[in-house]
C-alpha cells in the first residue's frame, strides 16, 4: 500500500518521491515483494511517469528496491545470507560511530538515545513488539546522528530500509520484549562511561544476537 501524498509532494521531484518511497519501505507501509508500479505511483503523486521513473532508478542503484527483467521494480525479499550481510555493514558503521562518539561530546550523544530507549520501553510495556522495533530502528540512527557525519549517516539509512525487513523477521525472537529494551539501555550507558573497547563489545555482541536470532528462526 502507497503513503499517501501531503500537498508538497504534488509538486515534487524525484528526489523527493524516493524519499516518501524510502519511509513507506522502512516503516512497513510497502512489503517485501510489493511491486513498485509507476503508473499507480504516478497517480497517487499527481505528477508524470518521467520523475516517477528516475525515482525508482534511484532506489534501484541504492539497493533499496529491486529490478527484476520484464517485470517489474519490487521492494526487495531478503534471504539469511542477505540479513547477515546487512547486520554485517551495519557493525561496521556502527563501530565506527562509536569511536567518533567517545571522541566527542558523550554527553551529548546519552541525552539524544534518550528518547528512543524510552519510547521502546514504553512499547515493550505493552506488549508491542512494532513499536519496539520501530524505536530499534530510530535508536540506531539517532546514535549514528550523534556523530554528525553526513556520510556515515547516509550509509546507515541505507541499510536501515533492509534492517526494517530483518526486524519484521526478529519480532517473534523476542518472548520478553524487555530484553531488547535491556541491549539498548546497556548500549546509552556505555556511551556515557564505556571504553572504546566496550563500546565495541556492546555493539558487536548486539547485532551478533540478531543474527543468531534469524539463524535461529529462518534455518
Amino acid at each position: 500500500m502507497l503513503p499517501d501524498p501531503s500537498p508538497a509532494h504534488r509538486l515534487s521531484t524525484a528526489e523527493l518521491i524516493a524519499e516518501q518511497l524510502r519511509a513507506a519501505i522502512m516503516n512497513g507501509t510497502l512489503a517485501p515483494g510489493e511491486q513498485l508500479g509507476e503508473a499507480e505511483i504516478a497517480t497517487r503523486f499527481e505528477v508524470s511517469r518521467g520523475p516517477v521513473r528516475e525515482a525508482l532508478q534511484r532506489l534501484v542503484s541504492e539497493g533499496i528496491a529491486r529490478s527484476v527483467r520484464h517485470r517489474g521494480i519490487f521492494v526487495p525479499e531478503l534471504d539469511l545470507a542477505d540479513m547477515i550481510d546487512v547486520y554485517r555493514s551495519r557493525a561496521v558503521i556502527e563501530r565506527g560511530a562509536g569511536r567518533i562518539i567517545l571522541d566527542g561530546d558523550r554527553d551529548a550523544a546519552w541525552r539524544m538515545l534518550a528518547e528512543p530507549v524510552e519510547t521502546m520501553a514504553r512499547a515493550a510495556e505493552r506488549s508491542d513488539p512494532t513499536g519496539v522495533s520501530n524505536a530499534d530502528q530510530a535508536f540506531h540512527e539517532v546514535f549514528v546522528d550523534a556523530t554528525g557525519s553526513p556520510r556515515l549517516i547516509r550509509a546507515l539509512r541505507t541499510l536501515l530500509v533492509e534492517t526494517r525487513i530483518c526486524l519484521g523477521e526478529l519480532q517473534t525472537t523476542y518472548p520478553d520484549l524487555r530484553e531488547q529494551v535491556r541491549e539498548h539501555e546497556l548500549w546509552r550507558e556505555t556511551v556515557r562511561t564505556g571504553s572504546p573497547e566496550e563500546m565495541d563489545a556492546v555493539i558487536d555482541a548486539h547485532l551478533t544476537d540478531a543474527v543468531q536470532r534469524l539463524e535461529d528462526k529462518l534455518a
